[in-house]
C-alpha cells in the first residue's frame, strides 16, 4: 500500500487500539486498587471493556484481585495492533521481536497511566482543593499505592505533599530502566 493512505490508516488503527487498550488497562488497574466500582468513571470503563472481557472470563479464570483475562486482552490488542502496523509497512519481523515489543508498550502505558494520573491529581489539588468529584475519587484509588510509600518518608513541609514530586521521578527513573532492557 502506498504511503498516502498507509500513513493515516496506520495512525487510525495505532489509535483505536491504543484508547481500547488503555480502557482494558485502566478497568484493570481499578479493579486491582479496589476502586469505587459504582463511580461513574468506573461504570463508563466496564461498559466500554465488556463486550471482550466478559466471554474472555469464562476461558480465562481470575486469580484473587488480578484479573488474567484483561491482562491477555491488553497483550492480544498490543500484539495485533503491531502485527497490522507490521503488515502496512511490509516488513519481516520475528515474532519474538514483536512481543517483546508489545510488553514494552504495555509497561510503557502502564507508567504513563500513573505519570498522567498523578498529574492530573496534582493539578485538580491546585484547581479545586477539597471537592467531590468522580474522577479524583478514580485519581486518589489509582495513585494511593504509587504515593503511600512516598508520603510515609517524605512527610509535608509546611503543609505542601512533595510526594508526587518524587513518585514522578521514581516512575521516570524506572522507565529508564526497564525498557531498554525489553529493546
Amino acid at each position: 500500500m502506498n504511503s498516502y493512505l498507509s500513513n493515516p490508516l496506520e495512525f487510525l488503527i495505532t489509535t483505536l487500539f491504543s484508547l481500547y487498550i488503555l480502557a482494558v488497562m485502566l478497568r484493570f488497574l481499578l479493579g486491582l486498587v479496589r476502586a469505587d466500582f459504582y463511580n461513574p468513571v468506573s461504570q463508563f470503563l466496564v461498559r466500554v471493556t465488556n463486550p471482550l472481557l466478559v466471554p474472555m472470563r469464562k476461558v480465562i479464570p481470575t486469580v484473587g484481585k488480578f484479573d488474567t483475562s484483561a491482562v491477555v486482552l491488553m497483550l492480544v490488542l498490543q500484539l495485533l495492533s503491531v502485527l497490522i502496523v507490521v503488515a502496512l509497512r511490509g516488513v519481516s519481523v520475528s515474532f519474538v521481536a514483536m512481543l517483546a515489543f508489545t510488553v514494552g508498550e504495555l509497561i510503557m502505558l502502564l507508567i504513563n497511566v500513573f505519570l498522567f494520573a498523578i498529574i492530573v491529581q496534582v493539578i485538580l489539588s491546585w484547581v479545586s482543593p477539597g471537592t467531590y468529584n468522580p474522577v479524583n475519587s478514580i485519581l486518589y484509588s489509582l495513585t494511593n499505592p504509587i504515593l503511600q510509600p512516598f508520603r510515609r518518608i517524605i512527610p509535608p513541609l509546611s503543609g505542601i505533599d512533595l510526594s508526587p514530586l518524587f513518585a514522578l521521578i521514581a516512575l521516570q527513573v524506572a522507565r529508564m530502566l526497564i525498557l531498554p532492557l525489553l529493546g
